[in-house]
């Protein structure tokens, strides 16, 4: 089967149409370089043209899961739940303890690299993560501007590169903030990522299984200090969970702070596909 849209699907949208909308909102709390670190992303149509042209790379050319801005704001902002849980606990971010930092800071080393994470796919999919620090090693300087003076802009810039490269599958991060980011990315799992693919008959195992996921809860923990609850309709979900996400906490260094608990709400599994055929 063709990876190339159905005929008669409907046209899409220009670019600047496109890029109109875009503009990604999360909780700051009054973290005033997050702020200005936002703020530079929601005015800069470069970036916005790199996630608009994953986008189409991963959901209209190769049937995925989204990776759209939408993604990326969802990424942004489970990773600054799971930073402040983690933070609320006494995880103490790698800014902080190697460079006398601050947990605010450590937040903009996150949400920079959760803004700029996937910004490769709009060159290919494969090793879309080293295509990322490409396109993005000249780019978070300038949107860091605002916000930092040297030396302080270098150290942040090069803390979301490594978290950006470190949320590949074999990524191998070493600082609390890459970790984060890992994990965030992998959370993003719930039935809309895949819900353009998957309605528009491009099943796969990525948009069956994301399509499974009816719900992803991030509480403060008992005994760790994140509990992740996912609700499934069905046990096609399993692959996101342990293919997806159990790899991605695997190698975090979060293992022992995150626990995840996953079920089947359904009494009887929901039929997604009648028939399955290679």
């Amino acid at each position: 089967m063709s990876d190339l849209p159905a005929q008669g699907a409907p046209p899409a949208p220009s670019s600047r149409d496109a890029l109109a909308e875009m503009r990604i909102r999360a909780p700051t709390r009054g973290n005033r370089r997050l702020e200005r670190l936002l703020d530079a992303v929601n005015a800069d149509d470069q970036v916005k043209a790199w996630w608009h042209v994953s986008a189409v790379n991963a959901t209209r050319r190769l049937g995925m899961s989204d990776h759209s801005w939408v993604h990326i704001q969802i990424v942004l902002n489970i990773a600054l739940r799971l930073a402040r849980l983690l933070f609320r606990r006494g995880v103490t971010p790698s800014v902080v303890a190697d460079f006398g930092m601050s947990e605010r800071d450590a937040e903009v080393v996150i949400a920079a690299a959760c803004l700029l994470h996937c910004v490769g796919m709009s060159i290919h999919r494969d090793d879309h993560e080293r295509y990322s620090l490409l396109l993005t090693v000249g780019k978070l300087g300038p949107l860091l501007e605002t916000a930092y003076e040297e030396p302080e802009r270098t150290v942040i810039v090069s803390e979301a590169l490594h978290a950006i490269i470190g949320h590949r599958r074999k990524g191998a991060p070493f600082t609390i903030e890459a970790g984060i980011v890992r994990v965030a990315d992998a959370l993003d799992m719930a039935r809309g990522r895949s819900r353009v693919p998957f309605e528009s008959g491009r099943q796969n195992i990525h948009s069956l299984s994301a399509y499974a996921i009816e719900e992803v809860k991030i509480t403060p923990g008992r005994d760790r200090a994140v509990r992740v609850e996912i609700a499934m309709s069905n046990s096609a979900g399993i692959f996101q969970i342990d293919e997806l996400l159990a790899t991605k906490l695997r190698g975090s260094g979060l293992e022992q702070h995150i626990e995840v608990i996953a079920r089947i709400e359904a009494e009887h599994e929901q039929r997604l596909l009648p028939v399955f055929r290679i």
